[in-house]
Parts: C-alpha cells; structure tokens; sequence
C-alpha cells in the first residue's frame, strides 16, 4: 500500500506545469463536489437527509483514513462542505442537471491542463488518482500552514 507522499510524488509528475496546476486547484473541487451532487440525486431508499452521496463519502474517507489523519480531518471537512453546498443548491435548482454541467466544464478544463502539460491525466494509470488529487490540493495548504500529513490511521 502506498504512502500519501508516495501517492503525491506520484500524482505530482503529471501536474509540474505552472497552468496546469491552476486549473487543478479550481477545477479539482469543483469535480469532487459536482460528482458528489451527481451520485446525490440518483433515487435512493434512505430516510432523508441520507442519500448516496453520504454514502460515497463515507468510501472516500475510508481511503483517506488509510493515508493519514490529518487527510482524514480534512477531507472530512472538504466533504461535509460539498455535501452542505449540494443540500442547498438541490433547494433552488436542479442537482443534476448543474451538476453535470459544472461537472462537464471543470473535466474540459483539466484536459485542456493536461495538455499544457504535455502528460496524460494520472487516473488513466490508476483511478484512485481521482480521491488522491484532492488530498494532494490539501496537503499543500497543510505545508504551508505547518501541519504535518502524518501516517495511516491505525
């Protein structure tokens, strides 16, 4: 099993390109929270607030949890905000349907990064890069507020 910083190097070869990571840090929470919004408004059998987008939340957490606890603070955190900022669109507007579109533009934007940078997207090689890019946005909020990424929950 790798470690978060292993997962990092890893993730960080295809991501050097000054533009790149730009889009990166817009587009890499906004496809967290609409993929969250999209697996929210599929029908469920759950007693409302729950739905499955908790569900996906709890899978997500679950990897972070084995990487490191400070991740698994904040990825906690990231993820109660998506779900909270899903809640309240799902009040005033179709879910889905912004959430595709959002969700639709922001991989437009990752691939026109990726091709700034001359490297293929790395969830080609391995889909887990898709929980590890945002792990890997906030362990450089992490660094530069002095907070260590640690081991595994044990």
């Amino acid at each position: 099993m790798k470690t978060a910083q292993q997962w990092f190097d890893l993730y960080g070869e295809s991501h050097r390109h000054p533009t790149n990571k730009a889009i990166h840090w817009v587009c890499v929470p906004l496809i967290r929270c609409t993929s969250l919004g999209l697996i929210q408004a599929i029908p469920h059998p759950f007693p409302a607030p729950i739905h499955w987008g908790w569900v996906a939340a709890l899978g997500m957490l679950g990897f972070y949890g084995t990487l490191s606890r400070t991740l698994l603070l904040g990825m906690f955190v990231a993820l109660a905000a998506c779900l909270a900022v899903n809640h309240a669109l799902a009040a005033v507007a179709p879910l889905a349907w912004v959430s595709a579109g959002v969700w639709g533009a922001a991989w437009l934007a990752q691939f026109v990064g990726h091709e700034i940078e001359g490297k293929k997207p790395s969830f080609f090689q391995d889909v887990q890069y898709l929980l590890v890019g945002p792990a890997w946005l906030l362990h450089f909020v992490y660094q530069r507020a002095g907070v260590p990424v640690g081991g595994g929950v044990s």
